[in-house]
């Protein structure tokens, strides 16, 4: 079913789209979400629809996730949190146990090295290099936030192991394109996308930029975008 409080239409180059929210109950570790966007998305599809998915809950699906249990954040990571960026509004990188999930992907010494690196570039001006250095996709690591629904609160999300391939199994499943979204109360980053979009991947952070599904306790996972008006159109 739809949920209710829909966010206001986005204005996209002479085109305005609705996001049509899609409440859901809680998704379990490994449950598969086609029986969910069968149920839940597909009855609200039309022509030239596309479907934006969260990478949390698409992560969720394929099991990957650490649960804080076996985690123990080491002097590296204490060490590499002390220089990240701190946000008013998000956990980001700011938790040692987040950061240890990262050098468990990366290994310690490509974490030490990017930390490094990433250090001296700071100091002139560049920021973002320890992640694009340490690779392996670590910003797309979520999770340790508390003001996620339990019992994520207690789990960090590493993103989907392919989100292109994701994306084109569920627009295949549904018959309509399918975009996985990164968002948190930072920024969004398009993950993923399936062919025939209407949009490309700019365009659709755009449409998305808000990050209308939220952080919290909204069980809305999966969002219908729908071109409702175009240029001369009413």
């Amino acid at each position: 079913m739809a949920a209710t409080g829909n966010p206001p239409p986005v204005e996209l180059d002479g085109s305005t789209w609705e996001r049509i929210m899609v409440h859901t109950h809680l998704i379990h570790i490994k449950e598969p979400l086609e029986p969910l966007l069968d149920t839940h998305v597909r009855p609200l599809l039309n022509k030239g629809d596309f479907v934006a998915m969260s990478e949390k809950v698409v992560a969720i699906s394929e099991g990957r996730v650490v649960h804080q249990s076996v985690v123990r954040p080491g002097l590296l990571a204490k060490l590499i949190v002390k220089g990240t960026k701190k946000y008013e509004h998000d956990v980001a990188y700011s938790d040692p146990r987040k950061m240890q999930v990262a050098i468990m992907q990366t290994g310690a010494a490509r974490a030490a090295f990017a930390m490094v690196v990433g250090g001296v570039t700071k100091l002139f001006g560049r920021h973002g290099d320890f992640y694009r250095i340490a690779g392996h996709r670590i910003s797309e690591i979520d999770g340790f936030n508390p003001d996620t629904i339990a019992p994520f609160d207690e789990f960090a999300m590493l993103g989907p192991a392919d989100p292109d391939k994701a994306c084109a199994s569920f627009a295949r499943f549904l018959g309509h394109p399918v975009v996985i979204i990164d968002g948190n109360n930072i920024n969004v980053e398009v993950l993923g996308m399936s062919a025939d979009m209407p949009v490309d991947r700019a365009q659709a952070r755009l449409l998305l930029l808000d990050n209308p599904m939220g952080q919290a306790d909204e069980l809305t996972p999966f969002v219908v975008v729908h071109r409702a008006a175009g240029p001369g159109e009413g």
